[in-house]
């Protein structure tokens, strides 16, 4: 788009990206104001309160949905690339800051699958008891004794028609079957992370929420753009 200044390049080179974050967008002084409405790239407005939570209680948090935008298709092979397709398609056409999060499971045995399609893995139903089993069915028939795992979210904030930060948080762990615990969502249940013998599904809900993936991107995009 004409005139857009663009503060983002290929992610492929992890530690290109890093410099871009710390050193050319920092340097830009790109903050979020408190008190200003940002838009959540999302049609699910049970992520309301999470975000508004965990960005400090101290801005309005509207759905992408809320204000009647289409949701795009995620074209990009990774979480930043969808991250940063949302965030801009919402700030676009609302002419708003927006933040997006792509987030998912990727399992060591199994390429880092189902990573981008963890959601698809789920099916039309969102049918997350059925993906646990996909992902136990797939680590049989491959003879994969390893159950390394890992849980990513990618968090872009976007300026219409201007620049857009990302930054993404991981948490490591192993898998575990059958499903363990009714607490969280998604892939939790079988997610142990390192250091615990817990699953999310099992671990008090605030203790989670305090080491998740999530969670770690937020606290590095507020060390970004608001602390």
């Amino acid at each position: 788009m004409r005139g857009r200044k663009s503060c983002y390049i290929s992610f492929n080179d992890i530690k290109l990206w890093q410099w871009i974050v710390t050193e050319r967008v920092i340097g830009m002084k790109l903050k979020l104001i408190k008190g200003m409405r940002i838009v959540a790239a999302t049609h699910n407005p049970g992520k309301v309160p999470e975000i508004e939570a965990l960005l400090g209680g101290h801005y309005e948090v509207v759905t992408a949905a809320a204000l009647n935008l289409p949701e795009p298709e995620e074209t990009e092979t990774t979480f930043v690339g969808n991250a940063l397709l949302k965030a801009r398609h919402a700030a676009d056409r609302a002419g708003e800051v927006a933040l997006a999060d792509d987030s998912g499971l990727s399992v060591a045995a199994l390429g880092g699958a189902p990573g981008i399609f963890s959601a698809r893995w789920a099916g039309p139903d969102k049918d997350f008891a059925f993906a646990m089993r996909r992902v136990e069915e797939r680590l049989d028939e491959a003879g994969a004794d390893d159950r390394r795992a890992w849980f990513t979210s990618a968090l872009a904030v976007a300026w219409p028609d201007g620049p857009a930060v990302v930054v993404e948080g991981r948490v490591e762990g192993r898998l575990t079957f059958p499903p363990r615990g009714d607490r969280g969502f998604g892939y939790d249940p079988i997610f142990i992370p390192d250091g615990y013998d817990q699953t999310f599904g099992e671990l008090d809900p605030k203790l989670k929420d305090s080491i998740s993936h999530r969670a770690r991107a937020f606290e590095k995009l507020k060390a970004a753009l608001i602390d």
